[in-house]
């Protein structure tokens, strides 16, 4: 029996690029840079896919080209949302439907930042009524308005479309003008020390007039974004209420992040 293949373009093939680049930038913050052979080799493709791989993310700026490879070009740098969605992703619908069993099922208001995991949050939430839903993301938006029982309520702002997050004043006055029952937090770092953490220094000011204004911050991380630090602070330990994670995340910061009087729930993905 004949193995079906995935067309070029369709969702499985897409799928698979994503998983794909993915790997390539894990094994370029391993090493630092790869030649086009070794990357071949190591991933089990050919030269022509690595070299078609390598320029797309070229074009991205997340590595830059050399003679005969690729090096990477800041190991900070932010994965684009389209190739972040395809990350551990049972652990993110895990956490998704633990934090909608703590939202209330009656008229009530919450707030959501953008970030693959918080998207999670989105559908499991889309079996609420009543809810009012506030956020900065054009995904979270996009996933909550088919359900018409939702308010949404989008934020303005300029759009960030390495997040596809809308910042800076006019999203973070939108946040000051209300009051939020809970305010549910992406993050793309999170340690004991440092707090919640992302890359972009506007995003996190922003994510911050969220976190401010609201009574319950909660803040959705996948193990990997587990004693992880970023670029810029959006709260610190003592305005979390709630972090709620898998169990891959790394015992030794779950703990420092207790000791600091942060709740932290583990979910099995």
């Amino acid at each position: 029996m004949t193995t079906p293949t995935a067309h070029p373009g369709s969702p499985a093939a897409s799928g698979k690029r994503s998983r794909r680049m993915i790997a390539i930038l894990d094994l370029l913050a391993e090493r630092g840079s790869v030649s086009l052979a070794d990357l071949a080799d190591t991933l089990g493709i050919s030269a022509a896919t690595a070299r078609r791989d390598l320029a797309e993310l070229a074009e991205q700026r997340l590595l830059l080209r050399t003679h005969g490879g690729a090096r990477l070009i800041d190991s900070r740098s932010e994965l684009p949302v389209s190739l972040r969605d395809t990350r551990f992703q049972e652990a993110k619908r895990a956490i998704g439907a633990a934090v909608a069993d703590l939202i209330p099922r009656q008229r009530y208001a919450v707030a959501l930042s953008g970030g693959t995991t918080a998207a999670n949050v989105a559908r499991a939430l889309a079996q609420h009524e009543e809810l009012t839903i506030v956020t900065n993301s054009l995904t979270i938006a996009q996933l909550v308005t088919s359900h018409p029982q939702l308010k949404v309520v989008m934020t303005g702002g300029i759009l960030r479309p390495q997040s596809l997050e809308l910042v800076g004043v006019l999203a973070e006055n939108t946040f000051n003008a209300i009051n939020l029952g809970t305010a549910i937090l992406g993050t793309d770092g999170i340690t004991a020390s440092g707090g919640v953490t992302t890359h972009d220094e506007t995003e996190a000011r922003t994510n911050n007039a969220m976190v401010t204004h609201a009574q319950r911050v909660i803040v959705v991380a996948d193990g990997s974004k587990v004693g992880r630090l970023a670029l810029a602070q959006v709260a610190t330990t003592d305005q979390i209420d709630l972090l709620v994670t898998d169990r891959s995340a790394d015992p030794d910061e779950v703990r420092a992040l207790r000791d600091a009087g942060v709740e932290v729930r583990l979910v099995d993905a």
